[in-house]
This record gives structure tokens, C-alpha cells and sequence, in this order.
């Protein structure tokens, strides 16, 4: 089976699903989406995706959508390394941390949002201020969290979903200007995962969409 990554360089959704194909050593095609010129609303991208997002998945005639829809499809289809701990609460705990980035963070800081703030009026400051409170939120709890169940990544000692979603939330949080140094224990996660391949290899600016 082939894999063909639709997806833009530094979007965070897809970066997530990246890191997930890199940890389990799969293959695949990246297509490049370039949501800033709004690649994704043409008809060619709607007719993959029609909620005109990425990351989609195409795994060989089927277009899977949703990052977190896809990496738990990876993991049930490519169960080696987990992305999930085989005891029900280790899960549970695991999507709670995914779905503080995924849900709760990312949405209310992505293109969408900011464009949409700015439409209304927001000026740029402001979108910033606006930022980097969902995400200084979020990362608060999920300081916490690390240091009541991670040994080296956010769960445990090796990496998770949780790790898929943060490292791309840490990205994004440098780029808001947030100071990750009053969270020891996500900055640790990061510098761990800074040293791992499959995090290197789906790193935004090794991307073959990304600017040269």
C-alpha cells in the first residue's frame, strides 16, 4: 500500500501525522498544499478534502482526513511501535493530552481563526495576544500532566500520540513568540524528541514543500 501525504509544510495537523508515519517507519508521497495561497480551496484540493483542511491521507484510493483520525488508523493498521499504552487509562490519559492540542489549542490559533479575527477587525497584536493565551493555557495543564505520568515523553518513555501532537504545538508556539521556558517539563519532551529521527525527519523545514 502507498501513502500520499497532502499537506503543507509548516501546518501543525499534518506535521502531527509526519511524525506518525516517520515512528512507524512507513513510507509515503507528500503533496504540497499552500494554505497561504489558498491552494486548499481550489477544486482540485476539494475534491480530496472538501472541508478543505489538511492533512489527507490517501492510502491507496481512500483519503483519510483528520490527524487524529489518522494516526489512530496507523496504529490499529501498523500496530508496532504503539502510539497508545496497552492499559485503558494509560489510553485515556494519552487523548486527553492529544485532545488539549488538538481541540482545545490548535484550533483557536491556526490560519483559520487568524484570518477570521483579522477580518473582524483584530489587529495583529491582538491576534498574537490572542494566540499565545490558548496555548499558554493549554500548555499549563499539560505541564502538569507530564510530570504525572511522562519518563522521558509525555507518557511514559517512549513516544505517544500525545508526543505527535506536541512537538508540532511547541513548533507553533516558537513561532507566536511564547516562552517555552516556564514549561520544564514539554521544553524536556522537546529536546528529547529533537534527538529522535522519525521527530528530525518530519521536521517543517526538511519538507519538500517548504521555502528553500
Amino acid at each position: 500500500m502507498s501513502f500520499v501525504l497532502h499537506s503543507y509544510w509548516r501546518a501543525t495537523a499534518p506535521y502531527r501525522v509526519r511524525i506518525g508515519l516517520q515512528l512507524k517507519g512507513l513510507g509515503y508521497e507528500t503533496v504540497g498544499v499552500n494554505l497561504l495561497e489558498g491552494a486548499q480551496h481550489k477544486p482540485a484540493y476539494r475534491a480530496v478534502n472538501p472541508q478543505r483542511l489538511t492533512p489527507a491521507l490517501d492510502i491507496g484510493g481512500t483519503v483519510l482526513t483528520q490527524s487524529l483520525a489518522i494516526l489512530e488508523w496507523l496504529d490499529e493498521t501498523h500496530p508496532e511501535p504503539p502510539l497508545l499504552p496497552s492499559d485503558p487509562l494509560g489510553r485515556a490519559q494519552v487523548r486527553a493530552m492529544a485532545g488539549i492540542i488538538a481541540c482545545d489549542i490548535h484550533p483557536l490559533n491556526n490560519q483559520r481563526v487568524s484570518r477570521a479575527l483579522e477580518a473582524i477587525g483584530v489587529d495583529e497584536d491582538d491576534r498574537q495576544k490572542w494566540a499565545k493565551r490558548w496555548i499558554t493555557d493549554g500548555f499549563a495543564v499539560l505541564e502538569t500532566m507530564i510530570a504525572q505520568h511522562g519518563a522521558g515523553f509525555c507518557h511514559g518513555a517512549a513516544p505517544t500520540l500525545a508526543d505527535c501532537c506536541l512537538i508540532p504545538q511547541v513548533y507553533s508556539a516558537r513561532r507566536f513568540k511564547v516562552d517555552v521556558t516556564a514549561y520544564p517539563k514539554i521544553r524536556a519532551v522537546a529536546d528529547r524528541a529533537a534527538d529522535h529521527p522519525a521527530f528530525i525527519a518530519a521536521q517543517p523545514d526538511l519538507q519538500p514543500d517548504a521555502p528553500k
